[in-house]
């Protein structure tokens, strides 16, 4: 039981959807039984079965959102949807609604800004061998070029602040858009927490939309996407680094050669290696300034994050 000061904050349950009608009404009774005070809100993505049917017959408020791609619905749902507290899942009943409260009490008693439901699944239907090594590979991606990372940065069952989703430039259009939040959260270093639960196989009737190879390569190039745009003195640095090292090893033959015989044979290889030396030095400088850049983006959002109460506290 959620034990709040003073009035209990307002709670939006959102769950975007495309082609759910076998699970929609199922996760809709859940996450009523689990926060019978929340609005629970159905994003409907272009569906082509009885999706927005059986929600609405469920009570859930549904609404549509027509450009393709959960990131799409996310955007949407986080700039029309005000909330104290927003817990986002997805509508195939594979996310445990009974543990919302869990979650979102955590979120309360210690002022969090996400809270992300790791994933606990024994059954090998419910989270396939393929998905796992992708999470767990692009998890380790994130912490080594981000330095700090979650256990399952692909969950989609995370309760977040106010604050967090109202600062949040939502910019992803598919299903990289958990990478997104996970680094947006990084970069602010916001306060987070993760809470083990349970990953249920979809019920009979309901297809994964994930593509494990397609989807998980759109993620591994939205992670090298951010760190250029987010880390870009390191990013830039990396590359002006390979150009000087092939530089130098081109220059050292005609050095040596010039030592020796007072005369440069091969002007071709001495051009080269002064032109790759010259994109170097321009990689250096561009990453420069691109920090600079970024920093002042941080600022902005940052201070964005800061215009709005924590979880718990009053507006």
């Amino acid at each position: 039981m959620m034990d709040y000061q003073g009035a209990a904050p307002s709670i939006a349950v959102l769950l975007p959807c495309y082609n759910e009608e076998a699970a929609i009404a199922q996760t809709i009774a859940g996450f009523r039984e689990a926060l019978p005070t929340a609005t629970i809100y159905v994003y409907d993505n272009n569906s082509k079965d009885r999706t927005v049917e059986v929600a609405r017959a469920a009570g859930a408020v549904v609404r549509s959102e027509r450009i393709q791609g959960k990131g799409a619905v996310v955007r949407r749902m986080f700039a029309d949807i005000d909330a104290d507290i927003y817990v986002m899942a997805d509508g195939d009943a594979t996310y445990d609604a009974a543990s919302a409260p869990d979650l979102v009490a955590r979120m309360v008693e210690e002022q969090l800004d996400m809270v992300v439901g790791q994933r606990v699944s024994e059954a090998e239907l419910a989270y396939r061998r393929g998905h796992r090594f992708g999470n767990a590979m692009l998890t380790g991606m994130l912490a080594k070029l981000f330095g700090r990372s979650f256990t399952d940065i692909l969950s989609g069952y995370r309760v977040f602040s106010r604050r967090f989703v109202k600062s949040f430039p939502v910019l992803s259009v598919g299903f990289e858009i958990e990478t997104e939040i996970s680094v947006h959260a990084l970069e602010l270093k916001m306060p987070c927490a993760e809470i083990a639960t349970p990953y249920y196989a979809r019920p009979e009737g309901s297809a994964s939309k994930l593509s494990t190879y397609s989807d998980g390569w759109r993620i591994l190039r939205t992670i090298l996407k951010l760190y250029r745009i987010e880390r870009p003195m390191w990013f830039f640095g990396a590359v002006a680094a390979l150009l000087a090292a092939l530089s130098i090893l081109l220059a050292v033959p005609i050095i040596l050669t010039y030592l020796e015989t007072h005369q440069v044979p091969r002007f071709p290889t001495a051009i080269l290696s002064t032109g790759l030396m010259l994109l170097a030095a321009l990689n250096v400088f561009t990453g420069l300034i691109l920090d600079t850049v970024v920093r002042g983006r941080q600022e902005v959002r940052r201070l964005a994050y800061l215009a709005l109460p924590a979880p718990g506290n009053p507006r």
